[in-house]
């Protein structure tokens, strides 16, 4: 089994790894010090299992997960994330607090051995993201993946969000960029005074709309700064309404 080591210091690198030499079934495919090198590395060497730090330097560990398609088992070292600590006792293999001795440490990779044997089931690292999903950083921005290279967008400057199949398209001045969530997920995390569901195909930033017209029956259309029109439904009309308080 392949395992990757992914955490911006150092020595707790050089830990993971002189704690993983007693399990000769495990094999250290690499290691890096971030998360866009991490993107990388995973999709090179299909690793089975993360060592992965939280708080690291561009991107922290939640967002380089929600990156890759085929997610590893992950084991979070961290020194402190209060927001995933329940999310991390009801979804990750497990977590260790920095600094772990040898002890906490062979429980944790036992522990993933046993599930990889199938004695018993392995937590959904997808529902683990949507659990953290509230942590504050990832709800100042949107990470995303563009062929080979990692783009961060702030939450202020998306004009709108559309459906786009199994996907989420990201509407900014500098285009399109397609998000692997659904429009319940952004509907749930984004600022509802600010970000206004107006159709079940549609999200807007309010602070984007220059005026609102009527459209066909109890239809209307907003007209964006940009000049884009997007369709909005009898609920949305009356949503909208509230937030722009009219």
């Amino acid at each position: 089994m392949k395992a990757l080591l992914i955490d911006d210091e150092p020595l707790a690198r050089s830990v993971v790894r002189d704690y993983l030499s007693s399990f000769p079934e495990i094999e250290i495919a690499g290691e890096c010090g971030d998360g866009f090198e991490g993107v990388k590395m995973i999709q090179e060497t299909t690793p089975d299992l993360l060592f992965l730090d939280i708080q690291m330097p561009k991107i922290n560990g939640f967002e380089m997960l929600e990156l890759i398609d085929q997610k590893p088992a992950v084991i979070f070292t961290t020194a402190f994330d209060e927001y995933a600590i329940k999310a991390f006792e009801a979804n990750a293999i497990d977590y260790l607090l920095k600094p772990f001795t040898k002890e906490r440490f062979d429980a944790a990779v036992k522990k993933f051995l046993e599930r990889k044997q199938g004695a018993a089931e392995t937590p959904s690292t997808d529902k683990l993201l949507e659990a953290t999903s509230q942590n504050p950083p990832q709800n100042s921005r949107v990470v995303v993946k563009i062929g080979t290279k990692i783009k961060i967008i702030p939450i202020h400057t998306i004009h709108f969000l559309e459906a786009a199949d199994d996907y989420v398209m990201v509407m900014t001045e500098e285009g399109a960029f397609l998000k692997n969530k659904t429009m319940s997920f952004f509907e749930k995390n984004l600022d509802g005074q600010v970000f206004v569901r107006t159709h079940r195909s549609y999200i807007v930033n309010v602070q984007q709309i220059t005026r609102i017209d009527p459209y066909e029956k109890e239809n209307h259309v907003a007209i964006l700064k940009s000049g884009r029109h997007i369709p909005v439904s009898k609920n949305g009309y009356a949503r909208l309404k509230e937030v722009l308080g009219v």
